[in-house]
């Protein structure tokens, strides 16, 4: 572009010389003034702490340790907060055995500063609106009828599509047919093809759109047609998606809503459960499972009310169930990060989610016929996980606990474990040590019988809390084989 400007005689080399030497000196003024502001804060914060410094170090035993920590600090070039936390630290060591009234002060400014910092980078990751929603149970009478889950969630569809003008949903089969599974079954004739609307084979561009049109205020419901095929969307969903709300200090929102199916059924590339990858790689969505399309139903009304991102998993094995419909479809929500107890025992929690509730549903009527009364909980949410802590009390009552789900060894099996246990304070109602009950290390093999041999069963089930219980007492649950 300069040659050409001066081959044009648009300006002279020397004119153009002293334009770029003008603007340079202004770039430069507005960085050196930038970067003075921003340091200046941060002098301050040293400053504050070098006097702390000065003034422990003339009455300590440790004067010399502190004055040369203290001369270090002062000397910094490009002094960081880190740096100025890391003297802190370094010197609250130093004092470990000694009583001093500045040292009281220098805590203090430790646990206040890390107050703003926290603040200041690890904040906003979530707006929370979504928490707030009040939950409104269904509705039944003696007139609500028995329909398929499919029917269900064509029904809650319908009412979201009627009441929130902005809502649009798109994705893979989703507009002429429906989507595969008929959640959407005649809503492109009845709301037109702006609204729910067909794509191609693309889970990133879906995704990008979604981000685009929940940025402008629309409401998408962005449809992946199987869970095994978010992994192809994922990069976008962590890095832009479940980022934006955290980065921009709460600035920008993308209320996404990322439809999906997976769990039980036959066959490698449709039956997967990548359930730690993905909550390990969308902090700040949420992740949400319900076991059936009623509480997915909740969950899509409870969304539809907040402003956050989210990915719903529906089981795939689950619209050909039947189950009542709601008389209060439209208006029912269900919360988020609760769980429910979906039979009462007293012998052993067993903590799952999805598809897999049925299965442990399944080996507790095994079990009860043994004498072994088991405590089904269906965590419905992975993020949020439990936040009224409603698992350690089953534990208090059963003092043992194994976790089930399909995804692999040491995934969210896992991450539920340490949640529990870690986080909840179980370990401490432990008579029996915590254990889990995962999928294989594969994909699921072929056909119902790798299908069986890939995942928990109702017979694995049994085995591993019969196991539980024949450990407490090897006279009532003798050894089967």
């Amino acid at each position: 572009m300069r040659k050409w400007m001066i081959d044009q005689r648009v300006i002279s080399a020397p004119e153009l010389d002293a334009v770029e030497k003008a603007d340079y000196a202004t770039v430069e003024g507005f960085r050196k003034t930038a970067w003075d502001n921003f340091l200046a804060p941060i002098l301050e914060e040293r400053n504050q702490v070098l006097d702390m410094l000065e003034e422990i170090a003339s009455t300590s035993n440790h004067v010399a340790e502190l004055r040369i920590l203290r001369d270090r600090l002062s000397v910094l070039p490009s002094v960081a907060r880190r740096d100025i936390h890391g003297a802190v630290h370094e010197a609250l060591r130093m004092l470990r055995d000694e009583s001093h009234p500045t040292k009281g002060i220098l805590i203090q400014w430790k646990a206040e500063d890390q107050k703003i910092n926290v603040e200041r980078y690890s904040s906003h990751l979530y707006s929370g609106t979504a928490l707030k929603v009040p939950e409104v149970k269904p509705v039944y009478s003696k007139s609500s009828p028995i329909v398929f889950g499919f029917e269900i969630m064509n029904a809650a569809f319908d009412s979201a599509l009627a009441r929130e003008p902005r809502l649009i949903a798109f994705g893979e089969d989703v507009g002429k047919l429906g989507d595969v599974n008929q959640g959407f079954k005649g809503m492109q004739e009845k709301y037109g093809k702006y609204r729910v609307t067909d794509t191609g084979i693309r889970e990133a561009t879906i995704l990008g759109q979604a981000i685009g049109m929940a940025m402008r205020g629309l409401r998408p419901i962005a449809e992946i047609q199987y869970l095994d095929y978010v992994l192809y969307a994922l990069q976008i969903m962590s890095d832009d998606l479940a980022t934006l709300h955290w980065r921009t200090a709460g600035g920008q929102k993308a209320p996404v809503i990322v439809r999906t199916r997976g769990h039980r059924l036959e066959g490698i590339w449709h039956s997967g459960s990548p359930m730690s990858g993905i909550i390990n790689l969308v902090r700040g969505m949420y992740v949400l499972v319900p076991r059936d399309m009623t509480r997915a139903a909740g969950f899509y009304n409870t969304l539809l009310k907040a402003d956050e991102p989210a990915i719903v998993v529906e089981v795939l094995n689950g619209y050909r169930v039947k189950e009542r419909l709601p008389d209060n479809i439209s208006e029912m929500t269900l919360p988020l990060g609760v769980p429910e107890i979906i039979r009462e025992g007293k012998d052993v929690t067993i903590v799952t989610y999805g598809a897999s509730c049925r299965v442990v549903l399944d080996a507790a009527d095994k079990l009860s016929k043994v004498g072994i009364e088991i405590e089904v909980i269906d965590v419905q949410s992975l993020l949020p996980f439990d936040i009224h802590s409603m698992i350690v009390e089953s534990l208090k009552k059963t003092n043992r606990v194994l976790f089930v789900d399909e995804d692999v060894p040491g995934g969210t099996t896992a991450y539920m474990m340490q949640e529990v246990i870690e986080k909840q304070g179980g370990y401490f109602h432990l008579d029996s040590p915590a254990q889990t009950l995962s999928g294989t290390a594969h994909r699921p093999a072929y056909g119902s019988d790798g299908d069986y041999w890939s995942k928990p069963s109702a017979e694995t089930i049994f085995d591993a809390v019969y196991e539980m219980m024949r450990e407490v007492d090897p006279l009532a649950y003798p050894k089967i084989y």
